[in-house]
């Protein structure tokens, strides 16, 4: 049925036909007419007025990553839109689908350098999937259907919709676009010829005769839903899995062939198996470098299928005896009723000697004073407190990292993180998006004290929204991870690293909202406790030992089998032991 509406109902049409229910944003002079028409749209959209438009768009993307739905930020011109960028940075690298919408000026000044114009196209250019300028009130709806399409079709990502303010007021002829139909774009290109049928049995050829094979598991699979596929693969095969970032929970951590993370700051053991395998099977992952460390170097005895959604993932980084351009749930379909059960016992018992060995050196082996808390402790007892059931949203930084190594993740898409920007302050607006995205869930926002403050105006939106969201501050009084790349890389010569910090308790009262702060683990779990049975938000400041490292750590440059790792206990922590030694005397 058509209807006479104005662009900015249009606007509104559209996000509602598509299925997304929230919006974060930020109004403005240019956007004005598209939040004027939302007050009749309030009965079935809710926006959440951030507080800087950077977060509007991390809010999006943990929403999506949270529902599978489309995010959805909205800012006006200029200083509003360009505010989007790392937030859209943050999409484009991790492949979440979110629609940005931006007012412009008047159609008939573009190009004028009027007031708060910029040519906000042309800024995301590079770090959005696509992004259009709309000029002509005729062409909204059809864009704004494009604009979603694109966004979650093939390999998810961002796309910028920038809208003249005139274009939001004129009326148009209106009939909801159900069916997208675009000459030129294919949401999954072929990688050259491929002769799928062929593809798949030399895969299987390569599976049959290995011996020491590590499946390689990412994103991917988390988009294309492929969870049931991806476990029943796994456990026909028999295959080790190590798991990227990002891939975190695509099959339980609690999963006998589930190995954890690999990479930089992966676990040891998996980087060693990885290392010595003869096949590598990749799913829905791009060798980003820290996960490879040294290409030259890389996994040099291994035969590889890679199969990715996007075609210029194949062969980009590393080379594939059998690369396939499909969605990963699509081959693994195919793939699985084509294999052996099998079970590799002498590889799992190589496995397991290097897991013991990681074992051995771990940090929570360390006997500690009563007044000392290291961060690792502050996950794993976020973790036993929590029983795991939780949704978990994390900074970027050393607690990025302790908690992927110390948190247990037993269910589907538990972690939310940024993984290819490594965006600073994206844990609290990630925990809103996600909230909004599971408002049933326990929602947890982990944090260091440098990214933290960054996104500290946030807390505004989580007291006006009434969230009950849990943040967790690991406060070192450092930029941990710069602190440890100096300690390690620069012979100890910080600089511009050293982090003072406000009373985080007292700043979470001045919002209203329940501050507590822990010094040992005793007070850690008691804290933890209290913030989860109160009705409301809370935030705890963990004060932590100021000098713990991440272990282990490939330094750029260096090959999986190059790990710098913490010696066998109860030798050093890393970067001040020395003092905490001293202190236990």
């Amino acid at each position: 049925m058509t209807m006479k509406l104005t662009g900015a109902q249009v606007i509104w049409e559209t996000i509602i036909q598509q299925g997304t229910n929230v919006v974060f944003g930020y109004p403005g002079g240019a956007i004005l007419p598209t939040y004027d028409a939302l007050v009749d749209y309030q009965d079935r959209v809710h926006h959440v007025l951030v507080r800087h438009e950077e977060n509007a768009a991390l809010a999006a993307d943990a929403y999506f990553r949270a529902t599978g739905k489309v995010g959805v930020c909205m800012a006006t011109s200029g200083p509003g839109a360009t505010n989007l960028v790392t937030g859209l940075a943050n999409a484009m690298m991790d492949s979440s689908a979110v629609v940005a919408i931006t007012g412009q000026v008047a159609s008939y000044l573009v190009g004028s350098d009027a007031f708060q114009e910029t040519d906000v196209t042309g800024v995301t250019l590079p770090i959005t999937k696509h992004n259009y300028l709309v000029m002509d009130v005729n062409d909204l709806p059809q864009v704004m259907a494009e604009a979603f399409y694109i966004a979650r079709s093939g390999r998810p990502g961002p796309v910028l919709v920038d809208i003249c303010k005139d274009v939001q007021q004129k009326m148009v002829d209106y009939e909801p676009i159900t069916n997208v139909q675009m000459r030129g774009y294919r949401a999954i290109k072929p990688h050259g010829r491929q002769d799928i049928p062929a593809l798949l049995q030399r895969a299987k050829e390569l599976i049959d005769h290995a011996r020491r094979p590590v499946i390689l598991a990412g994103q991917g699979i988390k988009h294309g839903n492929a969870h049931e596929e991806f476990r029943a693969f796994v456990e026909k095969s028999g295959i080790p899995v190590a798991t990227t970032l990002l891939g975190i929970g695509v099959l339980s951590e609690d999963h006998p062939l589930n190995l954890r993370m690999m990479g930089m700051h992966g676990e040891a053991y998996v980087n060693q198996a990885i290392a010595n395998a003869d096949l590598l099977i990749a799913l829905g992952m791009r060798f980003d470098d820290r996960v490879t460390g040294n290409l030259k170097t890389y996994a040099k005895n291994a035969r590889v299928i890679h199969v990715d959604i996007d075609a210029a993932e194949i062969n980009k980084n590393v080379p594939a005896d059998v690369g396939i351009v499909a969605s990963v749930k699509d081959v693994l379909r195919e793939l699985t009723p084509m294999i052996e059960k099998r079970s590799y016992p002498a590889w799992m018992e190589q496995i397991n000697e290097w897991r013991a060995d990681t074992q051995a050196r771990d940090v929570l082996n360390v006997e500690l004073p009563d007044d000392m808390l290291l961060a690792p402790h502050v996950m794993r007892a976020i973790w036993e407190e929590t029983k795991g059931e939780c949704t978990i949203c994390t900074d970027v930084g050393q607690h990025q990292m302790w908690e992927t190594q110390y948190f247990q993740h037993t269910r589907k898409n538990q972690l939310i993180t940024s993984g290819g920007l490594g965006t600073m302050g994206f844990a609290l607006p990630a925990a809103i998006g996600a909230k909004f995205g599971r408002p049933d869930d326990e929602v947890w926002a982990i944090a260091g004290d440098g990214g933290f403050q960054m996104s500290i105006p946030e807390l505004a939106t989580v007291m006006q929204e009434n969230l009950d969201i849990k943040i967790a501050i690991i406060n070192n009084n450092f930029l941990g991870m710069v602190r440890q790349w100096q300690e390690l890389m620069h012979n100890h010569r910080y600089s511009a690293v050293e982090m003072w910090t406000p009373d985080f308790v007292k700043l979470a009262q001045a919002y209203g909202m329940c501050g507590m702060r822990a010094t040992n683990l005793k007070e850690a779990r008691e804290v933890i406790r209290r913030a989860r049975e109160h009705k409301g938000p809370a935030l705890i400041e963990f004060v932590v030992e100021k000098e713990t490292n991440v272990f282990p750590m490939i330094q750029p440059g260096k090959s999986l089998n190059e790990m710098t790792r913490r010696p066998i206990q109860p030798a050093a922590l890393g970067g001040g032991m020395e003092f905490m030694k001293e202190k236990a005397r």
